[in-house]
């Protein structure tokens, strides 16, 4: 397969561009109350949030798409089909940038190194040792294919040699994901899924800082590498992250797969790594009062599927009431954490989308209704950087000191495609903070939904 290594940049049109960023922000301005930080939602920093959707999504259903076809499981077609369409927004996007044939183009090579993956796959599946081979080197001539595309649109703000070592990175990533999987080591399947995700919007990044920078005036003149900016994707790959491996637990977990403990594990992790920060600043107590807040509501999920596995209404009906009372308590505490910046009100009825599009999701695929539950996913995956945009917003409004920041001269140092190695631990402090201040009202926050109840 051959690509023009050459063509003609044309100017930038937003038409394409930013329907999902609008949406985000829209969703999180009706859901959680009140107008979204200009600091985190702006031109540009909504094309970075938009690219960090589409392309961290792109790793999660590439590897849940893997180990359907390795399994020849019922929704391999229906999960074959949702990283399609994820395949058709990203080249939209490009498309929106440098022009339709530009984005057919790019649709053209990335769309090759899904089915490279693909061709992975089977020839794992029948053994074809050479067959996976060939996959490999498909693979490593793709890189090269998509770093010169990317370089070139982008007038060499992204050096090729730099998107080779990234790409490298992304398929590496999806190979061992798939290959511990073949293998039956399922943590560490599970933690090269979680990784894959977490490279994507560092990829996100870069690409939306070469864009800005190629086209400063149609983005305010604004950088998408600001601490706010970093916030909101802390948070996005955060919540983003919980709902897509929420869906894959209970869907694990229905099935009685054996790969089920693992598939909860890694749901957990994000959950025990915040709580042991949460003790090594506040101790024991404070980390005990967050982890009971947002645990609680992992484990009502995983009582709805043990509930389904028995056909028990009454299970069903007791998991949903205490998710019920969950929205209650966690609008409450964030309510009270952001000082009245988001509206208990407001986060209730987000939360409630958020518990009825898993549901959804996970009800669907025990009916076999796949394709509905692939639309689910993807709605509920991206709910949750609408909640991401508000929750920032209300932090960054809150300590508004401690994301001033001057703008950066020279590109993010993310690898195009790794995170930046600079540990920022701005997001921490504030967030912990965030945590302490709504911890010391947590208890009058029960005792006020118990009355109510």
């Amino acid at each position: 397969m051959k690509f023009k290594k050459t063509w003609a940049a044309i100017p930038l049109s937003v038409s394409l561009l930013f329907p999902t960023g609008a949406i985000l922000t829209n969703a999180a301005e009706h859901e959680h109350g009140g107008k979204a930080s200009e600091a985190v939602s702006n031109k540009a920093v909504d094309l970075r949030a938009t690219l960090d959707n589409i392309l961290s999504e792109h790793a999660y259903l590439a590897v849940i798409t893997m180990q359907k076809g390795l399994d020849g499981a019922a929704d391999f077609e229906a999960a074959a089909g949702q990283l399609g369409e994820n395949t058709d927004k990203l080249s939209k996007a490009v498309g929106s940038v440098y022009g339709d044939k530009a984005g057919e183009q790019f649709k053209e090579i990335w769309s090759s190194h899904i089915g490279y993956f693909v061709n992975y796959v089977t020839a794992t599946a029948e053994k074809d040792e050479e067959g996976r081979k060939k996959a490999l080197k498909d693979l490593d001539g793709y890189r090269v294919t998509q770093a010169d595309f990317l370089a070139v649109a982008t007038e060499n703000r992204l050096k090729a040699s730099d998107l080779e070592e990234g790409l490298k990175m992304h398929v590496d990533q999806l190979i061992w994901a798939f290959d511990n999987y073949g293998a039956a080591d399922y943590d560490k399947a599970y933690e090269s899924l979680k990784e894959s995700m977490h490279h994507m919007f560092g990829t996100g990044k870069g690409l939306s800082w070469a864009i800005t920078d190629q086209f400063p005036e149609k983005f305010d003149n604004l950088s998408v590498d600001t601490k706010a900016a970093d916030l909101r994707e802390s948070l996005n790959n955060e919540f983003s992250t919980h709902a897509a491996l929420a869906i894959l637990a209970m869907q694990k977990g229905i099935d009685g797969a054996k790969d089920f403990d693992a598939a909860a594990a890694i749901l957990n992790t994000n959950t025990e790594d915040l709580t042991k920060s949460v003790e090594s600043v506040y101790g024991a107590e404070g980390a005990k009062q967050f982890n009971e807040i947002w645990s609680s509501h992992i484990g009502y999920f995983v009582d709805y599927v043990q509930a389904t596995a028995k056909e028990d209404k009454a299970g069903q009906d007791k998991a949903m009431a205490d998710l019920d009372a969950y929205r209650v308590t966690q609008a409450a505490f964030l309510d009270t954490a952001t000082e009245g910046r988001l509206k208990a009100a407001d986060l209730e009825e987000g939360l409630k989308m958020h518990v009825d599009q898993l549901l959804m999701a996970f009800d669907s695929y025990v009916d076999e209704d796949y394709e509905a539950t692939y639309d689910n996913i993807h709605e509920a995956y991206s709910h949750m950087f609408g909640v991401g945009t508000a929750l920032s917003g209300a932090i960054v409004d809150q300590f508004p000191d401690q994301f001033a920041s001057a703008m950066p001269a020279d590109m993010p140092k993310t690898g195009m495609g790794g995170m930046s190695q600079e540990t920022d631990y701005t997001v921490l402090w504030v967030t912990l903070s965030m945590i302490f201040i709504a911890g010391t009202s947590l208890v009058l926050i029960r005792r006020k939904t118990a009355a109510q109840q």
